[in-house]
């Protein structure tokens, strides 16, 4: 890990020059270069800084090395998402994600879904309502897997749950090739956790609003997971940093 390193990829990634951070700072050009080739250490108040200017938290800046990062997730940004209406269906299992994918997949077959629409996308995300007994005795855990459905789609196919999404503020990256480590999903979690200062979800979801989402794909040969997690679902820290 390169405190410099990730000082100059950040500051790269925001499209700011040595310049221009030497004068927000009231430094020289010589000694933002010097910060980046680690031949200074940036105070703690100017550390402190950096990580706001860089919407990161201060453990990030210091002990990740995001430059070995950057191949594996994209710029956070915030999306605004439409509204949809979508057909969803939850499992408990061992295996939920594999399983309800499965179970949606045969159920677009049947509905017709992927003949009206053979690029319907299919979403899903974590049910958080396992027990810990269950999740600890029998290794049972929830997903929740959904296809968004065109606005004129009708159907008599049973088998699912109907509900309506709202249009709402999105912070959104991208993780390729998720699946080479589970760290990878976890860890783009964090990151966009850490974008937007927070702790994690509130403990009540707001109505017909989804405090979280995943859409996997294949884009020029290689898997995608975009991440996306609701700007005003997450509860919120104005502490950059957390030594213990």
């Amino acid at each position: 890990m390169s405190l410099g390193k990730n000082i100059q990829f950040l500051r790269r990634q925001k499209k700011i020059t040595q310049v221009r951070m030497a004068e927000m700072f009231s430094v020289t050009r010589q000694t933002v270069s010097r910060w980046e080739l680690d031949e200074i250490v940036p105070e703690l108040s100017r550390l402190v800084e950096l990580s706001a200017i860089f919407s990161c938290k201060l453990d990030t800046l210091v002990r990740d090395d995001l430059v070995d990062s950057e191949e594996i997730y994209s710029e956070i940004k915030i999306k605004r998402v439409k509204g949809f209406t979508m057909a969803r269906y939850v499992m408990i299992t061992p295996n939920p994600e594999d399983d309800v994918n499965r179970y949606m997949d045969a159920w677009a077959e049947r509905s017709g879904l992927l003949t009206i629409d053979p690029n319907a996308k299919r979403i899903g995300w974590d049910f958080p309502f396992v027990s810990l007994e269950l999740q600890n005795r029998f290794a049972l855990h929830g997903y929740v897997a959904a296809y968004i459905l065109p606005s004129a789609f009708a159907t008599d196919c049973t088998g699912v749950e109907y509900a309506l999404q709202n249009d709402a503020d999105y912070a959104k990256l991208t993780i390729y090739d998720p699946f080479a480590e589970y760290e990878r999903i976890r860890n783009g979690y964090k990151r966009i956790l850490d974008y937007l200062q927070a702790n994690g979800f509130r403990e009540k979801p707001q109505e017909n609003i989804l405090s979280c989402f995943e859409y996997v794909y294949e884009k020029e040969g290689k898997t995608c997971m975009d991440v996306y997690i609701h700007v005003d679902s997450v509860s919120k820290s104005d502490a950059f940093t957390n030594f213990s």
